[in-house]
């Protein structure tokens, strides 16, 4: 049998199977894998690729999805979609695909307590760890408790990180409670912490949510050894497609992850199901934790780096940043790389501190694709396709935050340049206020200080010329990281050192037109810039909001 054929044969029998997810029991199954196949045909005689063929299979299913989504009642917040995950459980399907979880530690789960470590998604709703650790729980109608560990400093956060978390969490907790859900908060090393915690709670399993970078991997790693012979698994809550399945391996671009995921998708795009209300905890009971004056106490510690005016912590805010986004999705394709438009979605802190589902995002945001579909497409291209592509760099690249991790030829270039003579040499101070003699470039500076998000295409802008006017590679690459993670509120992120490691090493990117300094790698400067966009409108925007927030915040400069 032909490739070809054999593509249209595996086609023709997975679509017979997310006709049926989909809930499309009134379409006779024949006609609509007849019809999707003979589309697929047309394409593969048409001479267009297999991975093109894919991607038109991903836009018929994306496509049912909507105009089901369409006729569906409007749902809020973690309602229940009651008429397909309800079927499917009773018959015996897991809630939670089995390829989205790990195992750690194996062995039986017995009857006890099962125990969620809670880490990167900071939410009660749409929350496949949360969820697994539920499903686990009700085959032997064990409780479920929740557990956070709150460490003093990581990576150079401030009071706007340590506070944005913490008024989230204080948001969780009640939302836990309404599921018989416990939240407990520990301090302190989680290496220690958490076996400590399971082992006083006699628990029969652990849970915890996916994270790629090395921290968190080591930490997990630790309490895996610590727990001893307990459990533990790990669930992919962050991204639509697990890490691990939509790859094996660190991936050379967006150009080679893009197919894997799209032929991904039809198992993984749908809605998360709500939580049920769990078995009554009848453990120790959490002590009172009193939130505003642990809250007062990071915001002093890292008030040097003062929390965001703009931005409100919590799952019900992230929402509600999404729906209105949803209300101004119209022209986003055109108008997200221009810094004055004001049409990013700004989702990103929500996604940081997993106070909202990417995934859900996603899906919301593709029940529009009908009425706005170059829109929906580039909001998914950067939401699914490359934030995935950053984890799965983080995920396989050790040397994530060096320029080790860059390929042989941007190190060549890099070295080979290193020494070249620079026009303007900047100091950290110097960078950090702002204080160079780039009206564009301070802007981004500033806003990422003072508003704490630079805009999306800044950030390249921002990065590249870092390199410009430091004394090396390997300067430009600490400053740029040191000032991402200190600043932004989504700083300490795959997406961000993806980003300077794109702008400074050439990550993701292909070699370019040698020049000085930067040699082959992707070169930007201020006029092309001035090409794409109107600055001083950029500029003028930036200095407001930075008015604006120095009459509410103080900073030390």
């Amino acid at each position: 049998m032909s490739f070809c054929r054999k593509l249209v044969c595996q086609v023709a029998y997975t679509l017979k199977y997310i006709q049926r997810d989909l809930g499309y029991a009134s379409l006779k199954s024949q006609r609509l894998s007849s019809w999707n196949t003979i589309n697929i045909s047309n394409s593969l005689k048409s001479g267009r690729s297999p991975s093109t063929c894919a991607g038109s299979f991903i836009s018929v299913v994306q496509s049912r999805r909507t105009r089901t989504a369409a006729m569906a009642p409007k749902r809020k917040l973690g309602e229940a979609d009651n008429s397909e995950p309800s079927k499917k459980a009773a018959a015996g399907t897991p809630i939670v695909n089995p390829k989205r979880w790990r195992e750690l530690n194996k062995g039986e789960v017995k009857e006890g307590p099962v125990i969620y470590w809670m880490s990167r998604d900071q939410r009660a709703k749409h929350n496949w760890a949360l969820l697994h650790a539920c499903e686990v729980a009700s085959k032997t109608g064990s409780p479920v408790a929740v557990v956070f560990n709150l460490m003093e400093s990581y990576l150079g956060a401030g009071a706007r990180q340590f506070g944005f978390m913490l008024r989230g969490l204080k948001v969780l907790e009640p939302k836990l409670a309404e599921l018989n859900i416990p939240f407990f908060i520990v301090k302190g090393d989680a290496t220690q912490t958490i076996p400590t915690f399971v082992a006083d709670s006699k628990a029969a399993l652990l849970v915890t949510d996916f994270a790629p970078t090395r921290h968190g991997r080591e930490w997990r790693d630790t309490v895996a050894t610590n727990i001893g012979e307990v459990p533990f698994h790990e669930v992919e809550a962050h991204n639509v497609v697990p890490t691990w399945v939509a790859s094996d391996k660190r991936e050379t671009g967006a150009r080679t992850i893009r197919p894997k995921i799209h032929r991904a998708l039809p198992e993984w795009f749908k809605d998360i199901p709500a939580v049920e209300k769990q078995a009554a905890w009848t453990g120790q009971q959490p002590a009172k934790f009193d939130w505003d004056s642990e809250i007062a106490e990071v915001l002093e510690r890292g008030k040097d780096v003062p929390e965001v005016t703009w931005c409100e912590p919590g799952e019900d805010a992230g929402w509600e940043a999404l729906m209105g986004f949803l209300n101004r999705l119209k022209g986003y394709h055109e108008l997200r790389n221009k810094p004055a438009a004001k049409a990013l979605s700004n989702l990103s802190p929500y996604y940081h501190f997993g106070q909202l589902s990417c995934q859900q995002a996603a899906v919301e945001v593709a029940k529009l694709k009908g009425k706005h579909k170059a829109e929906v497409d580039a909001f998914l291209e950067e939401a699914v396709v490359r934030r995935e592509l950053s984890d799965n760099y983080v995920f396989y690249e050790p040397n994530y935050d060096n320029l080790d991790a860059c390929a042989g030829w941007a190190k060549e270039t890099l070295q080979k340049h290193s020494t070249d003579k620079r026009e303007y040499i900047y100091t950290w101070d110097e960078l950090e206020k702002g204080e160079t003699h780039d009206e564009l470039w301070n802007a981004a500076q500033h806003e990422m200080v003072y508003v704490g998000k630079m805009h999306g295409f800044m950030r390249m802008y921002w990065g590249k010329k870092i390199l410009e006017w430091t004394e090396s590679p390997e300067q430009a690459l600490d400053y740029a990281l040191r000032l991402n993670d200190k600043w932004e509120l989504d700083g300490r992120d795959s997406n961000g050192y993806v980003g300077v490691m794109w702008s400074i090493g050439g990550v993701h990117d292909q070699g370019w037109g040698e020049r000085e300094i930067f040699g082959k790698i992707r070169y930007m400067n201020y006029a092309g810039c001035k090409r794409k966009f109107d600055i001083a409108t950029y500029v003028k925007m930036v200095n407001a909001m930075v008015a604006d927030v120095k009459k509410v915040r103080t900073f030390p400069f």
